[in-house]
């Protein structure tokens, strides 16, 4: 008998998680919305499920499909991307000690200091992009190395196996924030990391109209077993009407994140050149700090996501976001629009984020009139 022939992604994203109903015929799985399951006269639970907060079958089919594109042993499905974050420290205990990466999503140290801070956390951190002081912030109480590869929003790259390696002497467990790469550019499980955190509102969902969270174990052992009992018990899971977005969302993930890569590279590629922009953020740039270790470690081009400095101040960089026609100025990222912000005035007075400082995230429109959209605005 012949093997079975590995699969492509963009098989595989298709049909992850799908099977045809055996009521209806129907090619889309139903959506479950009972919250509770019937039990047999013995006390069985014939179909596997008890109560939705514990587990659904439109939450499983979604937790598969997650872990079978992180290269995972299991998943775990939240109701945000702050929920999967939030859920990691909670495994931890008063006095355990966590390194985290001075340039990343904001909202991932300030839930640190607003919260965990008064439950006993200690936190450093560090330049990720600098193995020395990776090292040098590593202590016997070390439980936790949070790394986000392309970073928010200056898209500094940290070498995931290095890292991984320096906590591991350590005991400690690495998280990769995974969401602005997406599984399709970048799988940090495949260099070392224990535990990918995505915002699944981003790439994965990819239509800007549900909100979820996910996190992804290299290993189903104790730790994932803590954090399913962390999810359980906190009780911040997605509803099955947003899971099954979310499986919709990856049935065209490959397709979209293909695109959305080619068209960032084209994109900064023009800001490069471009004699009113100061500087661009993007790893595949061959003047990038990182792209050496970005090309290792990002297999299918270098992300979506880009950022760069107008000449000027912020006056400057708002008034050419304010001039474009295609782009929307909002936040978030990884959807099939192209969107535009401000970052430093999102983060607010205390942001380290330069004031010159446009965030970019590339939709599904053509390139070049993406690229017309900024040339006009850029000149105004």
């Amino acid at each position: 008998m012949n093997k079975p022939t590995k699969r492509r992604i963009e098989t595989e994203t298709v049909h992850m998680g799908n099977h045809i109903d055996p009521h209806t015929g129907a090619v889309v799985p139903p959506i479950v919305m009972s919250t509770t399951f019937a039990r047999e006269a013995d006390g069985s639970f014939p179909s596997g499920y008890v109560y939705t907060r514990s587990d659904n079958p439109n939450r499983h089919a979604l937790e598969e499909s997650l872990a079978n594109l992180e290269g995972g042993a299991r998943a775990l499905a939240f109701s945000s991307g702050q929920a999967a974050t939030n859920a990691v420290f909670q495994m931890l205990k008063s006095g355990d000690h966590v390194v985290i990466a001075n340039e990343a999503y904001f909202g991932t140290p300030k839930l640190v200091r607003e919260i965990f801070s008064h439950l006993g956390i200690i936190a450093s951190y560090v330049d990720m992009s600098n193995l020395a002081a990776v090292k040098a912030a590593m202590t016997t109480q070390t439980k936790i190395v949070w790394i986000e590869t392309p970073s928010n929003p200056l898209l500094t790259i940290s070498d995931i196996q290095a890292i991984s390696e320096i906590a591991h002497q350590y005991g400690a467990l690495v998280v990769a924030d995974n969401t602005w790469a997406s599984p399709l550019v970048q799988r940090p499980l495949a260099h070392g990391a224990d535990i990918v955190m995505h915002s699944t509102t981003k790439y994965i969902s990819g239509h800007t109209d549900v909100l979820g969270g996910a996190l992804i174990f290299a290993r189903n052992d104790d730790v994932t077993a803590r954090a399913q009992m962390v999810q359980t018990l906190g009780g911040a899971v997605p509803s099955p009407f947003d899971c099954w977005l979310m499986m919709r969302g990856i049935r065209t993930l490959a397709l979209r994140v293909r695109q959305q890569v080619a068209s960032a590279q084209r994109v900064a590629e023009f800001l490069a050149d471009h004699p009113a922009i100061e500087r661009v953020n993007y790893p595949g740039l061959d003047s990038h700090a990182g792209h050496a270790i970005a090309a290792r470690q990002m297999t299918n081009g270098f992300g979506g996501m880009l950022s760069f400095h107008v000449q000027g101040g912020a006056d400057t960089a708002m008034a050419v976001a304010a001039r474009l026609q295609l782009f929307t100025r909002a936040t978030s990222l990884g959807g099939i629009e192209s969107l535009i912000e401000h970052r430093a005035s999102i983060e607010g007075p205390t942001s380290a984020t330069p004031q010159n400082l446009l965030r970019v995230s590339i939709g599904i429109e053509h390139v070049d009139d993406l690229i017309d959209d900024l040339r006009q605005a850029i000149h105004g």
